[in-house]
């Protein structure tokens, strides 16, 4: 079966939809296919190790990174690309594990930041090691430094491309 580029524009009724060719249909299929087992390979590797899968992983990462470990919750979603419902699903398992906490923010009632704790700090110190190894196994080094180089900048160029700056776009964390 065909699929719709993503880059053409909607087909008026009757009109030919712009078909992906053999060659992109080609590349669409092994970027699904590599995403999907890669996200497989690393959500079972952290589960093994840490006992968290990978998005949680890049949730306590993010807010190890962050000013005093911690991130108003629609930040950390932002960061995260997913939906706030979702985030807030994770990070109740993460309290729940005492790895992070919740604190209301003073300046707005209805917000609120997610907070690193020294045992979630721990746990991610702890799962690191495995996790980069993992990561490094599973992408670089099996690409050379010039298709490492390039993969990032196909990344870059799609991500930017699928988060427009205008005022109601549809993105994950404003959902």
């Amino acid at each position: 079966m065909k699929t719709a580029s993503a880059s053409a524009p909607a087909s008026a009724p009757g009109d030919e939809p712009h078909w992906l060719t053999d060659e992109e249909q080609c590349v669409w299929r092994s970027y699904i296919e590599a995403a999907t087992l890669l996200e497989d390979h690393l959500d079972r590797q952290l589960q093994r190790d840490a006992g968290m899968p990978h998005v949680y992983y890049g949730l306590l990462v993010k807010l190890a990174e962050s000013p005093r470990h911690r991130l108003r919750m629609t930040e950390l979603a932002m960061h995260a690309k997913i939906t706030r419902s979702r985030l807030s699903h994770a990070v109740a398992r993460l309290e729940k594990s005492g790895w992070v906490r919740r604190e209301d923010c003073p300046s707005d009632k209805r917000g609120q930041f997610a907070v690193l704790t020294e045992e979630g700090f721990q746990v991610l110190r702890r799962s690191a090691p495995g996790h980069v190894a993992a990561v490094r196994q599973a992408v670089f080094e099996r690409l050379t430094p010039e298709q490492q180089k390039s993969l990032g900048e196909i990344m870059r160029i799609v991500a930017e491309g699928l988060q427009p700056s205008e005022a109601g776009a549809d993105l994950p964390w404003l959902r």
